[in-house]
């Protein structure tokens, strides 16, 4: 059983007297680790945590009848905190599989899939092709990402070892997408990349800044730069895997409207469902 014991012993001398307190704190059978500035799979509101990625562990929750503990740590010590299955035992926080992250930990079926995102001040933006940037439209630019992030890892490839080498381009890890729109109004960068639906969301949070699709240039037709979302998972809990699986399969399960239940918690988290509109 995971989670914090807490039975605290705290001994008072007054005297010849000694009194003894102990608080009880709830034990949890399993931790997941978020990084809460996410959204909409991930984000406070308030003091407490909500989003896409908290609903999917409160069902995990009830499938298991188990107690999970949900806890906001900096997106880059997720899957070590995982894999060692000591601090943490899965992952929510629109973690993309990658061969890297397989080899310390099980995913669950991917629950979502997204395209990369360049947020940019709208009285400067880059050179677009219609409705998307390509790669080579941000040469010689400082880009921020939420370091750790798929969006960080897609900069620095192309960076070292793709179209952005030897451009100039340099890259500025931050730690949130929210802290990367924030530092284009304060000119520390030039353009932000950020998962699709992060990026939405702060453009429509932020009116001075846009958001468009990052796409790779080929002679063969432009193609986006995507991703897909799982659970991240220790290896040893196979039990824990299962229930992600089996929760995420019902919740994508297309209804006669033509959406799953995950469209739906998307769209409401993102303030465009008619439960989020009308509170």
């Amino acid at each position: 059983m995971k989670g914090w014991i807490w039975g605290i012993g705290v001994m008072l001398v007054i005297g010849v007297s000694t009194f003894f307190f102990v608080r009880d704190v709830k034990v949890y059978d399993y931790i997941v680790e978020t990084n809460a500035f996410f959204a909409p799979f991930e984000y406070y509101d308030n003091r407490e945590i909500v989003g896409v990625d908290v609903e999917i562990i409160h069902r995990v929750a009830e499938k298991l009848n188990a107690t999970i503990d949900i806890k906001n740590v900096e997106f880059d010590m997720i899957i070590d905190n995982v894999a060692s299955g000591v601090i943490a035992d899965a992952g929510a926080a629109g973690i993309t599989i990658t061969p890297a992250r397989l080899e310390k930990v099980d995913f669950s079926i991917p629950y979502y899939t997204s395209v990369q995102y360049v947020i940019f001040d709208s009285e400067r933006a880059p050179e677009t092709r219609g409705e998307y940037v390509t790669w080579d439209a941000l040469a010689g630019r400082t880009i921020g990402s939420q370091m750790g992030g798929t969006g960080y890892l897609f900069v620095n490839d192309e960076i070292k070892e793709g179209v952005l080498k030897d451009t100039g381009a340099v890259i500025k890890g931050l730690d949130s997408h929210q802290i990367a729109a924030d530092a284009i109004d304060a000119h520390i960068i030039d353009y932000a990349v950020a998962d699709e639906l992060a990026a939405k969301f702060i453009v429509e949070k932020n009116p001075g800044l846009t958001a468009l699709p990052l796409y790779y240039a080929d002679a063969g037709g432009d193609y986006p730069a995507e991703e897909s979302y799982a659970i991240a998972v220790n290896k040893q809990r196979p039990e824990l895997l299962a229930a992600f699986d089996e929760v995420l399969t019902e919740m994508l399960k297309v209804g006669e409207d033509g959406q799953s239940e995950m469209d739906k918690l998307i769209l409401k988290y993102m303030g465009l469902s008619e439960e989020a509109t009308n509170g």
